[in-house]
């Protein structure tokens, strides 16, 4: 059980986004979750001054789809960093297994292949009441929390 709130974090450690441009990738599986992370992510990127025509949001079918709606992304180019976000409920059989050890490896693949930052805000929980807690319940948003990490990776790659 998650002990932190994924929402809160020091504002004041956050630099500013108004310069910096966001593709998101969603997984349209449990969009219920999905979407309410996506909510999360593009506010927070709002709130730190990123314009809103420089975050592009687009849909995958599922989690697993995540890594090469991506990599679409970063071939498009025009994006400072990019957020996966999805949700992957434990089930019966291995599968959630599989699907989230490929996109963990699929994103960080990707982040070292285009030196760009693949921000993974993937939710791997047991139950849907856990996944609900954690895109705007009781324990915060997983998508605010990702935003903050993209802002933050960008921020240092154009401070080296």
């Amino acid at each position: 059980m998650a002990t932190k709130d994924l929402s809160d974090y020091d504002i004041a450690t956050v630099p500013s986004a108004k310069k910096m441009r966001f593709g998101i990738v969603v997984s349209e599986w449990n969009i219920e979750v999905t979407g309410a992370l996506a909510n999360g992510a593009v506010k927070t990127l709002l709130k730190h001054g990123a314009k809103e025509e420089n975050i592009k949001v687009h849909y995958v079918p599922g989690s697993f789809e995540l890594p090469l709606g991506g990599q679409f992304l970063a071939k498009a180019g025009g994006f400072d960093a990019i957020i996966l976000l999805g949700c992957v409920i434990q089930g019966e059989t291995k599968h959630f297994d599989f699907i989230c050890q490929g996109v963990t490896k699929g994103t960080v693949d990707l982040n070292l292949k285009y030196n760009l930052p693949f921000i993974f805000g993937v939710l791997t929980t047991k139950t849907m009441e856990q996944a609900i807690a954690r895109s705007g319940g009781k324990h915060g948003n997983k998508g605010n929390e990702a935003a903050v990490t993209a802002i933050k990776m960008v921020s240092l790659s154009r401070n080296l």
